[in-house]
């Protein structure tokens, strides 16, 4: 499991729910999901989401394991993301 691509949000969406960052995750060689949401919750737990398809239908769902494992790398990710991001706002 990897992301592929993640962009931090660049506003919380204004509801209670904040939207932390969009990103493509390669499940397995053979499965990629993209345009998942990472969000987080008021009380400060993250979780994801697949997108919708038309109608607002989610496009997948996930058990309670895999969407902690999938949290996990999008989070871990974000961090590297973040970390990379100041330190070269710092030398530039």
């Amino acid at each position: 499991m990897k992301i592929l691509d993640l962009k931090p949000a660049s506003g919380d969406g204004g509801g209670a729910v904040k939207l932390v960052a969009n990103f493509d995750l390669e499940l397995s060689p053979d499965v990629r999901l993209l345009g998942l949401r990472l969000i987080e919750a008021p009380d400060g737990r993250r979780l994801i989401y697949a997108a919708n398809a038309n109608g607002g239908r989610r496009t997948a769902t996930f058990s309670p394991t895999m969407a902690q494992a999938i949290t996990a790398v999008a989070t871990e990710y974000l961090t590297r993301h973040g970390t990379a991001n100041e330190q070269h706002r710092r030398t530039a």
